[in-house]
């Protein structure tokens, strides 16, 4: 069986979680006939994650450390993308550890259906102390979607893609989005223009801590505004001249209509929050769709 070359992505910023992330991958299954490397990829001024990368080199596979200065997510992956010779590029988040069967599911499902890239879902796990109306809607796991039957963008929290097209493999995040937010959305929405297939593996798991600051419904709220705002420049730049004002109507009504639920559900936190949290992502998507301008986040 061919041989493949496979490059498990991180970028990292002062998290010291990364360790936990290294260790879990160090006890992942392997796919058959496949070279596993991990490149991570330190976005802070200083080498600051360095330590934390040269104390698990005893993993059973290399891990390379790459300073990608500064506070700008896009240079961290582009400079992972430019460091990586691999046919396969896999993604996960420095906040993230993977069950045992991540990569082969990934893997598998790549090859089964031979798309250029798959998604997993990233389950969030919640303290002991998160109120239970957060645990119960479940507002901070991440999990691919398909629309109208296919999957148009998807996210660098857990994917593999295939670089062996030589417009994958010439594909690079966009800075002035790297500071904002949805760098990958926007990556593998212009994958999808180009006509790459995309799918969903919905065993591949990785599970990301929730920590405490992400509690709050601002946060959540900000999240949601945020992923709308991203969504509606990509719609906009999909639409015709004649299709954004209804667009744009469309948004602002569901946007209403939301926030009008909302308030119907003032007695009920879990369903409050979920019908909120829509509200924002379609006042996000208004906002990208007549173009203001969205604030960095990092």
């Amino acid at each position: 069986m061919k041989r493949h070359s496979i490059d498990i992505c991180i970028c990292t910023y002062r998290r010291a979680h990364l360790a936990r992330t290294l260790k879990s991958l160090a006890e992942m299954d392997v796919p058959p006939f496949a070279d596993i490397r991990v490149l991570v990829a330190d976005n802070d001024t200083a080498p600051t994650a360095k330590s934390i990368v040269e104390a698990h080199q005893d993993l059973p596979f290399d891990v390379v450390y790459i300073h990608a200065p500064a506070r700008n997510i896009s240079i961290a992956r582009n400079a992972l993308l430019d460091g990586s010779a691999a046919n396969l590029v896999a993604w996960i988040d420095d906040d993230e550890t993977v069950e045992r069967t991540w990569l082969t599911c990934l893997f598998e499902a790549l090859q089964r259906d031979q798309f250029t890239a798959v998604f997993g879902p990233a389950i969030a796990v919640y303290p002991p102390d998160a109120p239970p109306h957060l645990r119960d809607g479940d507002f901070h796991s991440n999990r691919p979607v398909r629309r109208n039957g296919e999957v148009r963008t998807g996210h660098t929290c857990n994917a593999l893609v295939d670089m062996r097209d030589p417009i994958v493999r010439a594909l690079r995040f966009d800075l002035a989005k790297g500071r904002t937010g949805g760098e990958d959305t926007d990556y593998f929405h212009r994958l999808w223009r180009e006509g790459a297939r995309m799918g969903i593996a919905d065993k591949a798991e990785v599970f990301e801590d929730v920590v405490p600051a992400r509690l709050r419904i601002g946060w959540i709220i900000r999240r949601s505004f945020n992923s709308g705002h991203i969504f509606g420049e990509l719609s906009r730049g999909d639409a015709s001249l004649l299709a954004l004002p209804r667009l744009v109507m469309t948004a602002l009504a569901k946007t209403m209509y939301c926030l009008v639920v909302a308030g119907l559900n003032l007695g009920f936190a879990t369903r409050r929050l979920w019908w909120l949290r829509r509200g924002a992502m379609h006042m996000g998507v208004l906002a990208g769709l007549v173009r203001l301008r969205a604030k960095p986040q990092y």
